[in-house]
């Protein structure tokens, strides 16, 4: 089977925030008809879709998008925990590359306040569903046990919160636009020792999108940013005796990956979107990248290594934790902001001179895995 290189021609999102009166239907519609603009296409030229989502109803998926035009094509809906999105996204690099399909929607959908006050519920049938430990605690877990080993700070932590939201004074579609001090994080209310309130994401409504098709093949191939790699993996079996934090890992080996497909090295990439569902994830993934060493994250953080102005911005959409965090819609907003990053046209937040730029995404938690699914993307300036 013949394979050619890949490209993203066209992105969208829908705003991010609670937004009960806006069904799925209408979310979709923004981010999709954005995209579908973009790319210069009409929805009738799309020849597959895969979708994320997490939560969504039996059917979400097709039913959001036949108001647009979208029917009588495959449409492929996938799960993958907080990877849904980046794993459609995959999915339909992966259906270009290999040339099944030339014109693929990648799309993910998530409303989320209807269904839940705050932390998403655990699953009972896991161990530590069970127990009640819900995804703060798993994270909080982490960055106790980071402090014990490694000496990570409240304040190390409280930097990565404060970086973000003012990243997010740059990107009107973000749900939280204002400022915060490393004072008023580590004041706001306990969650799961040590993770207060402004360490973690909240819950989001939204919806996102990107148009996928072979490389120079667009209307506009000056726009297209190609997909340099993405790789896609599931966890290895994970217990207490694992040396590392749950999460540390698959990140690791998923990027090592990336890179290696991609023929860059971590100091090549100059601007990354990671998962930052809270404080301490932010911190072991930019080591997990390759960007520090193994208990260096915090100190990064509080460098300004990561920041806008330092050489390698991380986040600057403002991340998870200023933007939300829907799940099915997270990974593909992601990409559409290194998509916007890489075209020079990510307005207050723009990187400059950024030419290349990576993508992480992981998803879980299954008890005994370390992590149900983790995509790294490599993404370049130019088709």
């Amino acid at each position: 089977m013949s394979r050619a290189g890949a490209s993203v021609w066209g992105v969208g999102t829908s705003e991010f925030g609670k937004q009960e009166s806006l069904d799925a239907r209408r979310l979709a519609w923004q981010a999709t008809v954005e995209a579908l603009d973009d790319a210069g296409l009409k929805a009738s030229e799309v020849e597959a879709v895969f979708a994320g989502t997490v939560f969504g109803d039996p059917g979400v998926v097709t039913r959001s998008l036949q108001q647009i035009g979208l029917v009588e094509i495959p449409v492929v809906t996938i799960e993958n925990a907080c990877a849904s999105g980046t794993s459609a996204f995959h999915e339909a690099r992966a259906a270009v590359e290999t040339s099944r399909y030339e014109r693929v929607l990648a799309f993910g959908i998530e409303t989320m306040t209807a269904r839940f006050d705050g932390a998403i519920s655990p699953i009972a049938s896991d161990p530590e569903g069970a127990q009640g430990f819900a995804m703060p605690s798993i994270y909080g877990m982490s960055a106790t046990r980071y402090r014990h080993e490694f000496g990570v700070t409240p304040e190390q932590m409280a930097a990565v919160a404060v970086k973000n939201r003012r990243h997010a004074l740059g990107n009107p579609r973000a749900q939280h636009r204002k400022s915060v001090t490393v004072e008023q994080v580590l004041a706001s209310r306990m969650v799961a020792d040590p993770i207060t309130l402004f360490q973690c994401c909240s819950i989001a409504d939204a919806a996102a999108a990107a148009v996928v098709g072979p490389r120079g093949g667009s209307r506009a191939p000056d726009q297209e940013v190609a997909v340099r790699s993405s790789v896609l993996r599931s966890g290895r079996l994970w217990d207490h005796r694992a040396e590392k934090v749950w999460g540390w890992d698959i990140v690791a080996d998923t990027a090592a990956e990336a890179y290696e497909a991609a023929g860059v090295g971590v100091g090549d990439i100059d601007v990354f979107e990671v998962h930052d569902a809270f404080t301490i994830g932010e911190i072991i993934t930019t080591e997990a990248l390759g960007m520090c060493e193994l208990g260096a994250g915090g100190r990064l953080a509080e460098s300004g290594h990561t920041a806008l102005g330092g050489p390698q911005p991380v986040n600057p959409s403002g991340g998870l934790l200023s933007r939300g965090h829907p799940l099915g819609a997270t990974g593909l907003a992601q990409i559409a902001e290194i998509v916007w990053q890489l075209r020079g046209a990510a307005g207050e937040r723009q990187v400059p001179n950024a030419r290349l730029g990576a993508v992480e995404t992981m998803g879980g938690a299954t008890a005994g895995i370390d992590g149900n699914a983790c995509v790294v993307t490599v993404l370049e300036q130019g088709g």
